[in-house]
């Protein structure tokens, strides 16, 4: 039961304000439940990511964002895919929106590939609304 409140987090956190097709929904639950179980998240890690709450994430908060960008294509080893993005993003939300946000994100370089991924994500999330 645990588990299954979280993967039901990570989804309501990964296609939260956008118009996703069923099939992309299920799409990132499949990898957010594979993350979650492989960096071993919590219930209340999963929880707080939803609620944007950045604050006191451990290394596995940070690489389970990793692997999650990783699954998307949006990642690889650490550097951002920034046509991956944009393709999957923008017929979703607007290719001038999405550039947006990739101008104010993509430059973001942290510790490792986790603490990169982690603050990758933690921009697109504070400018989801332009997404």
């Amino acid at each position: 039961m645990k588990f299954l409140i979280v993967l039901s987090a990570i989804l309501a956190l990964t296609t939260a304000d956008l118009n996703l097709t069923d099939e992309q929904k299920a799409v990132a639950h499949a990898n957010g439940a594979l993350c979650a179980q492989q960096e071993g998240i919590t219930k209340e890690q999963a929880l707080a990511l939803r609620g944007g709450n950045f604050e006191n994430a451990d290394q596995k908060v940070k690489c389970f964002a990793n692997c999650f960008l990783e699954k998307t294509g949006f990642l690889v080893d650490g550097q951002v895919q920034p046509d991956k993005v944009l393709a999957k993003l923008g017929p979703i939300a607007g290719e001038d929106n999405v550039k947006a946000v990739q101008a104010k994100c993509d430059s973001i370089k942290g510790a490792d590939k986790c603490d990169t991924a982690f603050q990758l994500y933690e921009c697109y999330y504070k400018n989801r609304a332009n997404v």
